[in-house]
């Protein structure tokens, strides 16, 4: 890559190694409470070096509570995590000088420039001087932006600013990368522009990233998951895994009345038959089959269908019996988090 280059170097990522040694991060019986809510019940998972982990959950299901335990901004109600080996209640300390985090709000000053707000940042890691300066020049080159340097953050696109966001958290060589919903106002290429770069960095420079994120798309992309609903820890494994467990084919049925026909399917075919969202659900294997058994056996009930294959969605679904995204939790959403969710789905 040329220093005047304005695009992050992407080279080809390389598959993510195989993960040895002891956990990076360890998260054992993570409680947090806020008066009478339980934001985390018991949570337990560890994190592997150079591992591309993600915190997938709806909001309120706790995920934004577990990183800001995990980033020294709040000490839990019970329960522990360890990063790098140090404990984040009584060694806070010497956790952030091994932990980088971007927030989910914009911590850049706009009116400095790209080189001004990360010489700040330096000065609170103790960096001083020419490695400073050095560092500084590395970084941006890494993230596309040495060439605009000099150049104030207002005046960059909301994609340059989130990677000023992540040269900031990576400035002083941190062994794990904290993000928290990092793509939060990102258009589809910045996105993926973002998503490789966190892939090079858990290939190339052995960091290990952990995601928080409410969007499927992103989760998969992750080499493992924990999902969180209502605080508790519901899946842990690779998104390949988790859809795996669903087994065979999701099938969807709309009926006039689908409380009816769910329970005649369960009668005469002796498979589990659920109604969520006013249609029959069907977790069953070679679904293409069953689909014209089903359609004979009710003539005239069915309305429409579709048979696919599971995704996170259903993995969601199996292990809590409800959708990811329900219809209280959306009138709920500010116009921006609704005009995002209808794009993931």
């Amino acid at each position: 890559m040329t220093p005047n280059s304005s695009a992050i170097d992407f080279a080809p990522a390389a598959q993510p190694a195989e993960k040895v040694g002891a956990p990076i991060i360890t998260v054992r019986d993570l409680v947090h409470r806020y008066q009478d809510r339980t934001a985390l019940n018991g949570v337990s998972f560890d994190v592997r070096p150079a591992e591309l982990f993600g915190l997938l959950g709806p909001n309120g299901s706790g995920k934004t509570t577990l990183f800001r335990i995990l980033s020294t901004l709040m000490v839990p109600t019970s329960g522990g995590a360890t990063i790098a080996g140090f404990d984040a209640v009584r060694q806070p300390g010497a956790v952030r000088r091994h932990i980088g985090v971007v927030f989910q709000s914009q911590s850049v000053d706009p009116k400095l420039t790209a080189h001004e707000n990360l010489w700040h940042q330096g000065h609170l890691y103790g960096l001083r001087g020419a490695e400073l300066k050095a560092r500084i020049n590395e970084i941006l080159m890494r993230v596309g932006l040495l060439d605009r340097s000099a150049d104030r953050v207002e005046t960059f696109s909301g994609g340059m600013q989130r990677r000023i966001e992540l040269a900031k958290g990576l400035l002083h060589h941190p062994e794990v990368l904290l993000l928290d919903e990092p793509t939060t106002g990102l258009d589809p290429g910045a996105r993926r522009d973002l998503w490789q770069y966190l892939q090079i960095l858990r290939d190339q420079e052995r960091v290990s990233v952990i995601v928080t994120t409410h969007l499927m798309e992103e989760a998969e992309r992750c080499d493992r998951l924990a999902i969180l609903n209502e605080g508790n820890l519901v899946a842990l494994g690779t998104p390949e895994a988790l859809t795996r467990e669903i087994g065979g084919d999701v099938i969807l049925l709309e009926a006039t009345d689908p409380q009816s026909l769910a329970e005649r399917i369960r009668d005469k075919f002796q498979v589990e038959a659920t109604v969520m969202d006013k249609q029959v659900r069907i977790e069953i294997e070679n679904g293409h089959r069953f689909v014209p058994d089903v359609v004979e056996a009710f003539p005239g009930e069915i309305q429409s269908l579709s048979v696919s294959k599971p995704t996170l969605e259903d993995v969601f679904i199996h292990r809590t019996g409800h959708r990811f995204w329900n219809e209280d939790a959306e009138n709920a959403m500010n116009p921006t988090m609704k005009k995002k969710l209808k794009k993931s789905k």
